[in-house]
């Protein structure tokens, strides 16, 4: 299984702008290289929780100036946490959650395709009602992606489909206990799979999972800190990096190397944020880590593009 090389990387924050700002509460980003453009999506609102939400997607050629290339709308639902899955057949995927409901709500996954980043079909269900396929990543001619339930009892899922769209269980109980929920996944080219995972309930610390194909039989083990809106990144040089919210004093998001043999998360750059953050999506290109994100430390939640350069 691929392995984060020993040695100490160091990361310094080289630029970051303000991207996305024309609604109220503009948050939970993801960030893809598509077609040789940069593509941020994430949700517009009026708050953090309120009913209101779509996806506003932007495109940059330069990651400096951005136009808006789509929104994306669901008649009667707030759509959630939007994730950019590149597809093997050269189109871009996009999954979001559906939240329907005013009191106790109901989440639906949902997703949409594009040849061009700019227009999007139409809504497709995929997975089942109630279990919220976070993230997903294709490997040999598959898409697998990990979902959790919205509901008691609390599990993680893993699902499996050949087409991206009919999501069929793989592991039915990828995990359970102290509420698992949010996730990042890389599969490496040798077909390793790396699953980080959030929790919230009594036992909150995240959890690292790892398998090899064909993904039945899971490890895991608990990396004794709380994180939130991960996200994983292997780079072409091995190392594993996650880009998460941390908790522990000020309420940040960071970029965090991952040893998985250790099973460590070590926090090599706070990014200029706080309160009410994080989410990020991340992608390497020219030779930097670029980060997109949200905060609310500038009064306004807004989503942010950073430039982090590492070293080590």
């Amino acid at each position: 299984m691929t392995s984060s090389p020993t040695r100490r990387s160091t990361a310094e924050v080289a630029a970051v702008r303000r991207i996305g700002d024309s609604a109220p509460h503009s948050a939970f980003t993801d960030l893809v290289r598509y077609a040789g453009s940069w593509f941020c999506a994430f949700r517009e609102a009026r708050t953090h929780l309120s009913d209101d939400g779509v996806l506003r997607v932007l495109t940059s050629v330069d990651g400096r100036s951005w136009t808006s290339a789509a929104v994306v709308r669901l008649a009667g639902a707030d759509l959630r946490d939007p994730r950019f899955v590149p597809r093997p057949d050269g189109r871009l995927q996009l999954l979001a959650a559906a939240a329907t409901g005013e009191t106790a709500k109901t989440f639906e996954t949902v997703t949409w395709l594009s040849a061009d980043g700019h227009a999007w079909g139409d809504p497709l269900p995929v997975g089942e009602p109630g279990v919220w396929v976070w993230r997903a990543a294709w490997h040999d001619g598959a898409m697998y992606g990990v979902g959790y339930a919205t509901r008691e009892p609390r599990f993680a899922r893993l699902y499996r489909s050949t087409d991206g769209i009919d999501l069929q269980p793989w592991v039915p109980t990828l995990f359970e206990g102290g509420y698992p929920n949010e996730s990042g996944l890389v599969v490496d080219p040798d077909g390793s799979a790396i699953c980080l995972l959030r929790r919230d309930g009594d036992a909150a610390t995240a959890q690292l999972g790892r398998a090899r194909p064909p993904y039945r039989d899971w490890s895991w083990v608990d990396l004794g800190v709380q994180i939130g809106g991960p996200t994983l990144l292997r780079l072409p040089d091995g190392r594993l990096l996650a880009g998460v919210r941390l908790l522990d004093g000020e309420v940040r998001t960071a970029v965090c190397a991952v040893d998985p043999e250790r099973g460590e998360l070590t926090e090599l750059v706070a990014l200029p944020s706080g309160g009410d953050t994080s989410y990020p999506g991340m992608v390497w290109h020219d030779d930097l880590l670029w980060v997109s994100y949200y905060s609310s430390h500038e009064e306004r939640t807004c989503v942010y593009l950073a430039e982090v350069s590492l070293t080590g």
